[in-house]
Order: structure tokens, then C-alpha cells, then sequence
């Protein structure tokens, strides 16, 4: 006979993953619509579906799934994080088995169709610059916490980038560099101090905003970059003096590199006169930038 081995739950939750929905608003000439996939986590207060073949405290995922159509079309969606904090406080309420819940939500970008410079009222285009996602969590007897972010970002500027004084080992074989491409897909995610009395629409595109002006500076003459790292902690830092309710921020950026073409190669052929500039992509291996940033005195997470 086997020895029994004794055990504990460390986490435990199940729920339904890429809920698929599209909403569209007729209430007006001008529709509005906005296309989600939905993600939802619940934990109950017991194990007895594990240990006792009880699932008499089992919120089916197809229950959940339900749910999320049946609150989408009762409520609409003014937008993703007030979603999220819907389905939270949803789940918590009808239910006093879950103790905690985890909600994610993805956006597609769809934008209103521009014909011949006038907006259409229900003619929309599928164009992703990136992509808005955000997550709650909640327990019982808690407030919900929201975190909201941006996935692929990708951005580049062909000058006012340079590396170097970086250690000068000898393990070393990149050259400082005083101009290069900098080029990177922006992962971000930032966590609220508070879940209202803002407008979780205008925090999402002033985040996005910071990110795109420290990266890119202004239109005429741009932004020196000493490196990824000092452009990834300057946009941080300028998004929490604009958003006072972003708590902490976890910001990824990978290199995308784009090296020169060694054109010496070609001893025979003259390349004087040409004023192109070729790059030869590489994405494998590349740098990768992390950090994680939050205010030092009120922070809480």
C-alpha cells in the first residue's frame, strides 16, 4: 500500500479563459462598438470538489462564461477596467462560496472607418498600434485592486540613440555606439491606488502617451536616448507625476535590433554616392530592458 503523504493547498481557482464578445451601441446614428476577450478566476472557501467529489459549490465555467455575455448586455461597456470591476463585484456578491476573484480583459482595436475625411457611423477598421489589457483582483471583505497595461508597443527612431561606456571587459566585443536604431515592443503594466473618481480611459492613453514622448521627444528634434534603461525610467517617472492614482508601474523592453551591413564586403562595387542607409533585422538573441518602479512613501502593494 502506498504511504499516505500529507498535503496543502498552496492556490486554487478555475474559471473560464477568452471569452469572446463584441458589443455594439445603437442607441444613436453614430454606433459604437468594442470587442473583448474575457478571462475569469473565481476561489471558493472550501476543497471539497478536490477532496470529496463535492461540487455542490462549483460555479460551472460555463456559468461564468454566461455570465459575462449576460452583464455585457445588461451593462455595456464603458470600458475595460469598469468591466472588469463589474464581473468582480458580480461574482462576490451572487456568491458568498468564491473568497476571491481574478478578472483579465483584452481589447481589440477597432477604430470608427475614415471616409474621404468624415467619420463613418458604423463602418469600423481592425488597426492595432497595441494593444489594451487590464486585470482585477479582489477578495472577499476587500477592495478590488486594478491593474491595467499595454501589450505590443512597437516603436522605433532612426537616430538620437547612442550606448556606450558600458564595461569595457574582456568579454566585450560590441563597439560604443554615439548614433544607433533604437527600436523596441513595449510591455507595461501599472497598478491604481484607487478604482474611482478617474476616468480609467483618459489613464490609459496619458500612460501610453508618456511612453511614446520619453521614447520619441519632440517631432523636430527628438529625444537623446543614453540607453533603453535611462528611456524606460524617464517615461515611469514622468507617468506617475501625470497620474497621481498609478501606484507602481513593471515596464519590459526588449531590443529589436537593427545592425549595420558591412558594405566593405564589396571591395568592387562604389557606394559613395548613395545616401541609403541598410540595416540587417535580428531578433534572436535580444537585449531585454525590465524594470519595476512605484512611489517610495505610499505605496501599499
Amino acid at each position: 500500500m502506498d504511504k499516505l503523504v500529507e498535503t496543502k493547498f498552496v492556490a486554487s481557482d478555475y474559471g473560464k479563459n477568452w471569452v469572446k464578445i463584441l458589443v455594439v451601441k445603437k442607441d444613436t446614428e453614430k454606433h459604437e462598438i468594442r470587442e473583448l476577450e474575457v478571462c475569469t478566476a473565481l476561489t471558493l472557501n472550501n476543497y471539497r470538489d478536490y477532496m470529496l467529489e463535492d461540487n455542490s459549490d462549483v460555479i460551472a465555467t460555463d456559468s461564468q462564461k454566461n455570465t459575462v455575455h449576460i452583464l455585457a448586455k445588461q451593462f455595456g461597456i464603458k470600458n475595460i477596467e469598469t468591466f472588469a470591476l463589474l464581473l468582480s463585484s458580480h461574482f462576490l456578491r451572487k456568491y458568498q462560496q468564491v473568497v476571491a476573484t481574478k478578472i483579465n480583459v483584452i481589447e481589440y482595436p477597432w477604430k470608427r472607418m475614415d471616409i474621404n475625411g468624415e467619420k463613418h457611423n458604423h463602418a469600423f477598421q481592425f488597426i492595432q498600434d497595441c494593444t489594451r489589457v487590464c486585470e482585477v483582483t479582489q477578495k472577499r471583505n476587500g477592495g478590488p485592486l486594478v491593474k491595467a497595461g499595454i501589450r505590443d508597443l512597437r516603436v522605433l527612431k532612426t537616430t538620437q540613440s547612442a550606448f556606450k561606456n558600458f564595461v569595457d571587459d574582456e568579454y566585450r566585443t560590441l563597439p560604443f555606439v554615439d548614433d544607433r536604431i533604437f527600436s523596441t515592443i513595449v510591455t507595461a503594466d501599472w497598478w491604481y491606488n484607487t478604482s474611482t473618481g478617474f476616468c480609467f480611459d483618459k489613464a490609459w492613453e496619458e500612460m501610453k502617451k508618456c511612453i511614446l514622448e520619453e521614447f520619441a521627444g519632440p517631432a523636430t528634434t527628438g529625444k537623446f536616448s543614453a540607453s533603453v534603461q535611462n528611456t524606460l525610467y524617464g517615461a515611469v517617472k514622468t507617468a506617475l507625476a501625470r497620474i497621481p492614482q498609478i501606484e507602481k508601474v513593471d515596464v519590459t523592453l526588449p531590443n529589436k535590433h537593427y545592425f549595420d551591413v558591412d558594405f566593405t564586403r564589396f571591395p568592387k562595387l562604389e557606394f559613395g554616392g548613395c545616401s541609403n542607409n541598410v540595416y540587417m533585422a535580428v531578433d534572436k538573441p535580444s537585449g531585454n530592458i525590465h524594470c519595476v518602479l512605484q512611489r517610495a512613501k505610499t505605496s501599499k502593494l
